[in-house]
């Protein structure tokens, strides 16, 4: 009896996984259990603001005074920490290559992030570095992105957030593949 059937079967049962796309990653899961709990107790908040009315410098995904707590929040899960992840969502372009890709976004939980008011807190917007970079024609196009999370603050003059994610693969998707 041939052994090259039992070997093939092995190969396929050890690198099967391998090529499997990482956990899936739920938004709320970003944020420890009392934010959790404070973003489901939050009141209704308005979108009355610059960007409400059209577009403004005045704003982005930084968050105004004088909103629940639970808005600026940075807590973070720190078991997530080094996990490699899939988390579906929204890009916001920071950084370009020559040829126009971005290599560098802020990905958000909904589509329009950076002209709603109130952005998502920092503990619900990752930073995503993906050298290989991707051409982003339409922001609210949904994106799955695959990679290595980590708790990584950034503060940048368009938002703050409290995770980083290595990207290793980024794709477009239809908005029904995110829910």
């Amino acid at each position: 009896m041939s052994r090259l059937p039992f070997i093939s079967l092995l190969c396929l049962l050890f690198t099967t996984p391998l090529l499997a796309a990482p956990a899936e990653l739920d938004w709320l899961a970003l944020m420890p259990p009392e934010d959790r709990q404070a973003l489901e107790d939050m009141p209704e908040i308005g979108h009355d603001s610059p960007e409400g009315r059209g577009f403004s410098d005045a704003g982005g995904l930084k968050q105004e005074a004088g909103l629940p707590a639970v808005m600026y929040s940075a807590k973070t899960v720190p078991a997530l920490d080094g996990k490699t992840v899939r988390l579906g969502g929204y890009p916001v372009p920071l950084e370009t290559d020559a040829a126009g890709r971005s290599t560098e976004f802020f990905l958000v939980p909904y589509p329009g992030a950076c002209i709603h008011v109130p952005p998502p807190p920092p503990n619900q917007i990752v930073l995503v570095r993906y050298p290989e970079g991707l051409m982003l024609d339409d922001i609210y196009a949904p994106l799955w992105v695959d990679g290595t999370l980590q708790i990584e603050p950034v503060d940048n003059a368009l938002a703050q957030a409290a995770y980083a994610l290595d990207a290793d693969t980024v794709e477009r998707v239809e908005e029904d593949d995110l829910l």
